[in-house]
C-alpha cells in the first residue's frame, strides 16, 4: 500500500432544492479555495449536460475558473467524456490551461455518451465513435504527434482515464493512470491485471465518503444523493439534491430501493473511525495512490465540515503509513 495516499475532491457542481444554477456553480468555486487551505492535493470537476440537478457542463471552462480562485492545488476533469468532443478542441482547451496554470493541470477523460438521445444529438455524439480511437488521437495532439502543431506549445499534462474493466486494458495499453469506482473497489482483480500489464501504472479511488456522529447519521446524509441516482436511471430524470428528509420520505419503486441500498454500499459512512478503517481496507487491497473523495450533502455547511474531517483522516492515514 502506498505510505502517503495523495487527497483529492471531486465537485459535482450539485444544485439544492431552493438554489439556483449559479449559486452551484459559485459554490464549487468556493470548495475549492477551501479545499486548498484544508491541504488537499488536487480538486476534479465533472461533466454533465442539460441536467437540472448538475450544472457542470463545461468541465474545462470551470476548470479555468477554479484554476483561477486558487494558486497550488492540483485541478482536474473526471472527466472530459470524448464521445462528446473533437480530441482536437479538448487538446487546445487542456494545453492552454496547461500554459497558464503550469504544472498544477491534469485531464481526466471517459468514454461515455452524453444522458439522452436529445442531449447526444445535441453534442453531435454519435454512438459509433471509438472512444478508444478518439482517446489515441487526444494522446497524439497532446504529445505532438498530430498532422498540425497543437497550441499552445507546452508540456502534456497528465491525462488519466476513469476506467472499468476494458477500461483498464486500454489504460494499461497506453501507459495511463486510472480513475475507478464502483464495483472495482469491491472486486479489485482487474486492478491487480491493470498493475500486471502496466508496472507502476498509478490509481485514483473515486468513493463517496460523509463523515458524521455515527453511521445512521453518515447515511442520512447519504441518501439525498442515493435518491437522486436511483431516480435518474429509471425515470430518466435527474432533478436538484432533496433534503435528507424529503429523501427519507420519497415515493420510490422496488428498483429504485435496490439501486439506492447499493449506492449506499458502495459509499463510505460512518463515524471518523469507521470511515478511516474502511479507507485503510479500501488503500490496502487496492493499492492505491490517491483518494478522489466525493460526498454531496444538502446543506453546504455539512458539505464544508466533511470535507474537514476527510482532509483530518487522510493526514491520519499518511502518519500511519
Amino acid at each position: 500500500m502506498p505510505t502517503a495516499p495523495a487527497l483529492s475532491f471531486l465537485d459535482r457542481s450539485r444544485t439544492r432544492t431552493g438554489q439556483d444554477d449559479a449559486d452551484a456553480l459559485r459554490a464549487t468555486l468556493g470548495r475549492a479555495r477551501r479545499a486548498e487551505d484544508l491541504g488537499a492535493d488536487g480538486f476534479w470537476v465533472a461533466e454533465h449536460h442539460a441536467v437540472p440537478g448538475v450544472v457542470g457542463s463545461a468541465p474545462t471552462v470551470l476548470l479555468a475558473a477554479v484554476a483561477a480562485a486558487t494558486t497550488r492545488v492540483r485541478v482536474g476533469t473526471a472527466g472530459v467524456m470524448l464521445p462528446n468532443h473533437r480530441p482536437f478542441v479538448v487538446a487546445e482547451q487542456v494545453a492552454t490551461l496547461a500554459a497558464l496554470h503550469p504544472g498544477r493541470v491534469e485531464v481526466g477523460v471517459g468514454r461515455s455518451l452524453g444522458f439522452t438521445a436529445p442531449v447526444r444529438r445535441a453534442l453531435g455524439a454519435h454512438a459509433s465513435a471509438d472512444a478508444d480511437e478518439r482517446l489515441a488521437e487526444l494522446l497524439d495532439w497532446l504529445h505532438g504527434r498530430g498532422p498540425v502543431t497543437l497550441r499552445p506549445l507546452v508540456p502534456a499534462p497528465p491525462v488519466w482515464l476513469l476506467a472499468t474493466g476494458e477500461g483498464l486494458r486500454t489504460a494499461a495499453r497506453l501507459g495511463l493512470p486510472v480513475v475507478v469506482g464502483g464495483r472495482l473497489l469491491r472486486d479489485p482483480e482487474p486492478l491487480r491485471r491493470y498493475r500486471d500489464e502496466h508496472p507502476g501504472g498509478r490509481v485514483s479511488l473515486l468513493v463517496d465518503v460523509v463523515v458524521a456522529e455515527d453511521e445512521s447519521a453518515a447515511r442520512r446524509e447519504l441518501l439525498p444523493q442515493a435518491v437522486a441516482l436511483a431516480r435518474a436511471r429509471s425515470r430518466g430524470a435527474f432533478g436538484p439534491l432533496p433534503t435528507p428528509a424529503a429523501a427519507a420520505a420519497a415515493d420510490l419503486t422496488d428498483r429504485e430501493r435496490v439501486d439506492v441500498d447499493r449506492y449506499l454500499a458502495d459509499a463510505v459512512a460512518g463515524s471518523a473511525g469507521q470511515v478511516r478503517r474502511r479507507l485503510q481496507d479500501l488503500l490496502d487491497r487496492t493499492g492505491a495512490d490517491e483518494l478522489l473523495l466525493a460526498a454531496t450533502p444538502h446543506a453546504r455547511d455539512v458539505e464544508a465540515a466533511n470535507d474537514a474531517r476527510l482532509a483530518e483522516l487522510v493526514a491520519d492515514l499518511r502518519t500511519a503509513g
